[in-house]
């Protein structure tokens, strides 16, 4: 069956693996289409989708904090007031100057209406400007976060996609395995008919036929979840679901029918491993360390965690404690009702205009005991971003490794694999002499399996390597991930 197009969107390759599944047959499912897939379906990407989404928010918050603020207030209600004034000085024009004048006025439960309007702009806050550089920060570690979830999504979708295929591989092994013993077994079982063989080796080649079949029907298992985690994450149908696994197949399979003759070659490995855009092998562990301290998203992150903890230091010093602001207001006041005086009302209006200062001059030992608790939280910022450091460094350290001792060691696998074949064909026609015992084919049989197993791994292992120390130094990309497909094979076995 033709493998489905790089370029064919999620849903495209859905209804493809739909209709492969509902014909009968599995068509491999590619790499850079199943990423697609998880890119619109997978729960954790969302939930890191909603949370980049605040980043723009945040920035017009800082930018609002600088812009001039107006308020209105207003209330109605019923009131009452007394006023009694005694010893006051009164004069009016007409009128002689009089001292020791009282007034009183009182209005009980009248009508009370207030309203107000007042503006301000900030000129000096080094608690608000703090607080700028806080969400400007916090929009910015958004978008670093959003950029690591994106490479964290590929890698583990790649870490899926190949659980999924080493987990197919080796059902495929174990079934071929499976129908090699079988033979063994029957073959074994007339032998012991004819008398050329002791009953012994029946019983052994039942026994192994049993192992068999058990790690059969656990390798099934593990395919069925395999393939749903993957499904769920990617939105396609897990029925259809066949991952590919990397080219350059071994030797022959470890499980050919028993008694043929020996067709084992050198399987085809790599001269060096591969890398990032083809560079890996030849650049040395140095500049791999550097780009990862500059350019991976988790030490980034926590570089910005470190100064959004030293702004909220800043906030509770006291030299951020004083504020000025240009503020204005207009505003009317009235009352009216009756009281003990007869009918009576009150009006009056208020317009301003100036400069406010505000300084706080004791706070009970709050604003020392802010200050200290964020300075010791500044401290746990540089330590983390140490610590985080230190474990990106031994990560890309191990990655590096992976990639500049893989191929060399994917080639002692294919050579050990080519090996076992050969091992499993000789003790084949050992037991037709009479040299070599049913359980020594068994062994044999089992030995070139696990070769088969071990390959395949290795081949996965390199191409893991080499995604993760793209993620580590911040490079992991469309471009590293259809480098890495374009290394599978057309379909799978």
């Amino acid at each position: 069956m033709r493998s489905v197009s790089r370029t064919s969107s999620p849903l495209a390759l859905s209804l493809a693996l739909a209709l492969a599944c509902q014909s009968g047959t599995a068509t491999a499912a590619d790499l850079i289409d199943v990423w697609q897939a998880a890119l619109q379906n997978d729960k954790t990407h969302a939930v890191s989708r909603a949370a980049q989404a605040a980043a723009q928010p945040r920035r017009d918050q800082a930018a609002a904090l600088w812009r001039p603020s107006v308020g209105l207030s207003a209330t109605v209600g019923v009131a009452t007031v007394e006023t009694d004034t005694r010893g006051a000085q009164f004069s009016a024009p007409g009128f002689n100057q009089s001292t020791g004048v009282g007034f009183s006025t009182s209005v009980s439960n009248g009508s009370s209406g207030r309203w107000a309007v007042t503006a301000s702009l900030p000129l000096y806050n080094p608690q608000r400007r703090a607080q700028q550089q806080q969400l400007s920060l916090s929009a910015d570690l958004a978008d670093l976060e959003w950029q690591a979830a994106g490479q964290a999504l590929m890698l583990r979708t790649a870490e899926r996609y190949f659980d999924l295929a080493l987990a197919e591989e080796t059902l495929r092994v174990l079934r071929l395995q499976l129908d090699a013993v079988q033979r063994a077994t029957t073959e074994a079982q007339d032998r012991f008919t004819l008398g050329s063989v002791p009953v012994t080796d029946t019983f052994e080649a039942r026994a192994r036929l049993a192992g068999v079949r058990a790690q059969m029907l656990a390798a099934e298992s593990d395919v069925q979840l395999k393939r749903n985690l993957l499904a769920d994450s990617t939105g396609l149908p897990a029925s259809a679901l066949v991952a590919r696994l990397p080219a350059s197949a071994p030797a022959s399979s470890p499980t050919s029918s028993l008694g043929s003759a020996p067709t084992s070659s050198p399987a085809a490995v790599p001269a060096a491993p591969p890398g990032i855009n083809g560079g890996t092998a030849s650049r040395p562990l140095a500049p791999w360390l550097i780009d990862a301290q500059a350019g991976n998203p988790t030490i980034r992150s926590q570089i910005l965690a470190a100064e959004v903890a030293r702004q909220e230091a800043s906030k509770s010093s006291r030299r951020s404690s004083a504020t000025v602001e240009l503020v204005a207001q207009a505003g009317r006041d009235r009352l009216s009702g009756s009281g003990d005086f007869g009918s009576a009302s009150n009006a009056g209006a208020n317009h301003m205009i100036g400069i406010q200062l505000s300084l706080p001059l004791f706070t009970g030992g709050l604003r020392n005991a802010r200050e200290e608790e964020a300075m010791r939280l500044v401290d746990k910022a540089a330590a983390d971003l140490e610590r985080t450091r230190q474990e990106v460094a031994q990560q890309v350290r191990a990655a590096w490794l992976g990639l500049s001792v893989g191929a060399l060691r994917v080639q002692a696998l294919a050579e050990g694999h080519s090996a076992s074949v050969a091992r499993r064909d000789a003790t084949q026609l050992g037991l037709e002499v009479g040299q070599r015992t049913t359980l020594d084919l068994l062994n044999a049989e089992n030995d070139a399996a696990f070769a088969q197993l071990s390959l395949a791994q290795s081949r996965v292992g390199l191409l893991l390597d080499q995604l993760r120390l793209a993620a580590l130094t911040g490079q992991l990309d469309e471009a590293a991930l259809r480098s890495v497909n374009g290394e599978l094979t057309a379909q799978p076995p």
